[in-house]
This record gives structure tokens, sequence and C-alpha cells, in this order.
């Protein structure tokens, strides 16, 4: 492996997850697409970078350096930074100006925080403006519609500028993630495809090939380095991630 991780449980209702990396040679992973915006901080060579990375369309190969530390903030959908929102960083990530241990968001210098105090880092985010929820975002999930058509647009359009995706586009990632992690623990192809709603397997291929960077059948046969699938996803009720 490139690198190993493990994740926390995050006592802020805006937080995903809290995560740790460590790297133990310089090497290269699949980055899979993703719904969610994140905070990273790496430390390397004696510097501290940080950078806000947005949503994710498709599957990336990303670089890692060696001996490399990494912290990660990992925020609830619909949460985002006024500043840079999801919809300026689809596919893309915003580099934050670092020094020692502080870096800069929008106007405010801010200690860089460590996975015990993520939570508390978060609600000072909050309490700055600097982080905000956008709540309609659950609303078009759960298919909690308005019965207005205008209504209804005006909340795509708040949904678009908070996670940077279409509600069907986090719909089609989430479904591939929960693919990908059903074929890592076992699950036959045809299983999955039934189960999640593909209509045949070529579509589910295509589905995960894009956005996984794996066909099912390598998926299934083969360990391969790549960003890690939540808990949640993987069916598990232990945090610790794989």
């Amino acid at each position: 492996m490139v690198f190993t991780s493990e994740s926390q449980v995050s006592g802020s209702p805006l937080v995903e997850s809290v995560w740790r990396a460590e790297s133990e040679r310089a090497g290269s992973f699949t980055s899979l697409a993703v719904t969610r915006s994140e905070l990273v901080f790496t430390r390397h060579g004696g510097m501290t970078s940080a950078v806000l990375r947005g949503p994710e369309s498709r599957a990336t190969v990303a670089h890692v350096p060696p001996d490399a530390e990494f912290l990660g903030i990992t925020f609830r959908l619909g949460v985002f930074v006024p500043t840079l929102p999801p919809a300026h960083l689809l596919d893309r990530h915003a580099v934050l100006p670092a020094t020692g241990g502080t870096f800069w968001l929008h106007d405010e210098s801010l200690p860089v925080p460590d996975s015990q105090d993520a939570d508390a880092f978060v609600d000072r985010l909050v309490r700055l403006g600097l982080l905000r929820l956008e709540p309609t975002v659950d609303l078009l999930l759960n298919s909690d519609l308005p019965g207005r058509p205008a209504t209804l647009r005006t909340l795509q359009r708040r949904f678009l500028h908070a996670t940077g995706l279409s509600s069907r586009s986090v719909l089609t990632i989430e479904r591939a993630r929960r693919a990908a992690a059903l074929l890592q623990t076992g699950a036959a192809i045809p299983d999955v495809v039934h189960d999640l709603g593909y209509t045949d397997q070529p579509h589910l291929t295509r589905a995960l090939r894009h956005l996984i960077g794996q066909t099912p059948a390598r998926i299934l046969g083969e360990v391969w380095p790549h960003s890690p699938l939540s808990s949640q996803e993987l069916g598990r009720q232990d945090p610790a991630a794989e």
C-alpha cells in the first residue's frame, strides 16, 4: 500500500468524518468520485500545507509524496465554505496559504487542527461565518419537494451551489460507491446489479469504470490502492477505515 489511513466519527453534525493517513512511500492511488468537500492538511519535509477539496465527479489518479502525514476533515453533504463554494471547486481544490502551524481561510488566521480538536475547530469556523450548512440539500435528496415548480428550481440552484453537483449526480456517485463497497466485501456482481437498481451488468460496469476507476470484476478480484470508503458504505459499525 502507498499509505495507511484511519478515520473517526465526529461529534459535530457538520462533519462526516475526521481521518488521518501516513504515506509509506511515494506512489499513486485511485481517488474515487466523491460528493463531499473536505479540508486536508499535509505535513511533509517540515512544511505544512492546507487545501480545500471540492467534490469529484469521476475517478482520478492521485499522487502522494513519501513520509507525509495527512489530516482530513470531511464535511457533511451541504456543508460548505461560502467564500469557496463547492460549485467553484468541482474536480478542483483551492490551496490555502499556510506557514508553520497556521493557515488562512478568507481573511482569518487559524491554527492547523489535529484530530482531537477537529470538532472545536469546526465550531470556530461556524462562529466566524466561514462554514455554512444548506438545509435544503436533505429536502431534495429525500424527495420532500414543494409543489410549485419555481420553488423547486430555487431549491435545485441552492443544492448545486452548496454541493457543486446536481441531486441526480450525488445519488449516482453514492450508488457507485456503495456498489464498490459491496463488491469489496464479497457480494456477487448480479446481486449488486439487482440490489442497487442498475439496468444490467454493462450499466454497472460503465458507472464503476467512470466513478470508481475499476470494473466490477477487478474490484471483486483484486486489491488495489484507492481512497477509503466509509464505514457506513462498507456496512460496518466500526468507524476505523480499511
